[in-house]
């Protein structure tokens, strides 16, 4: 009997064992699963309040810029879009929405960038604030969606690892879906640009593009503090002007070389004084 009863005492010990094993691995899925809707929640507010900035930029865009109407009717169509996509969604994004999401990121994203092309509307101060608070929401999203991910990445490593597939097929748990972006043009660091856009030199504190810099300039070279660095002008000609023409190289005239004898002025050499032992007459032809 003692045989027995030390078997059926490891069985229920072996039971309980995998039965605390099997609770805690489930209450990992539902903390999992419950950080992960966490997660989304807080993208979502900002992609809501993405969808309330976007009108606002679009007709401050459209007082300056009518010439931008296939951009602008691009953005309220994907905006519009995101807009019903979400208000069909109670949960974690879906496929659909996540494109979706992308495609308007993409809009905006070349909408700000079109618009460097009007100077009154860099300058307006309703587009500047859009602008900053577009700027900060973007941030937030990406900040967000890198939390998110990680939280998935967790969640679905958990499902396909052993022995806690076990729980997860047992308790009908699924993936959730990344929230990623597939654009090479989010991924990709900035781009700098040596154009006419990216130069400005008629603005204070601006670069001057190199086609207008002096000579001895660099296009690197920082403004001082306190100086205003204007762009380089070539002289232009007036009509009423000839071009002037370089003349050929001339030697300059070469002087006579003066003798040690020579006096300034005298051109024949002074008579051989006589010489001191007596008279010398001079000598006949």
């Amino acid at each position: 009997m003692e045989p027995l009863v030390i078997v059926i005492v490891l069985l229920v010990v072996l039971v309980l064992v995998l039965g605390i094993a099997a609770v805690v691995m489930y209450n990992g899925f539902v903390r999992s699963r419950n950080l992960i809707q966490e997660s989304w929640r807080q993208i979502d507010v900002e992609l809501n309040r993405r969808y309330e900035l976007i009108p606002n930029l679009v007709e401050t865009v459209r007082a300056y810029a009518a010439h931008e109407r296939n951009t602008l009717e691009d953005v309220t169509r994907l905006r519009n879009q995101a807009q019903s996509v979400a208000s069909h969604e109670s949960g974690l994004p879906s496929a659909q929405r996540t494109q979706v999401e992308e495609q308007l990121s993409g809009a905006v994203r070349n909408l700000i960038v079109s618009v460097e092309a009007y100077p009154e509307l860099r300058s307006n101060v309703n587009f500047l604030e859009l602008q900053k608070q577009l700027t900060e929401t973007e941030d937030r999203i990406a900040a967000g969606r890198r939390f998110y991910n990680a939280n998935v990445r967790v969640y679905n490593t958990k499902i396909d690892s052993v022995p806690s597939n076990l729980v997860a097929n047992a308790f009908k748990f699924e993936k959730a879906a990344y929230f990623q972006v597939d654009d090479p043009a989010v991924r990709r660091a900035p781009d700098v640009s040596f154009g006419e856009i990216a130069y400005r030199g008629d603005q204070p504190g601006r670069p001057t593009p190199p086609a207008q810099m002096g000579p001895g300039q660099h296009p690197d070279a920082l403004p001082q503090p306190g100086s205003q660095q204007t762009p380089y002008q070539p002289p232009q000609q007036q009509p009423w002007q000839q071009p002037q023409q370089q003349q050929p190289w001339q030697a300059p005239p070469q002087q006579p070389q003066q003798q040690t004898w020579q006096q300034p002025g005298q051109s024949t050499p002074p008579q051989q004084p006589p010489s001191q032992g007596g008279y010398t007459p001079p000598r006949t032809q």
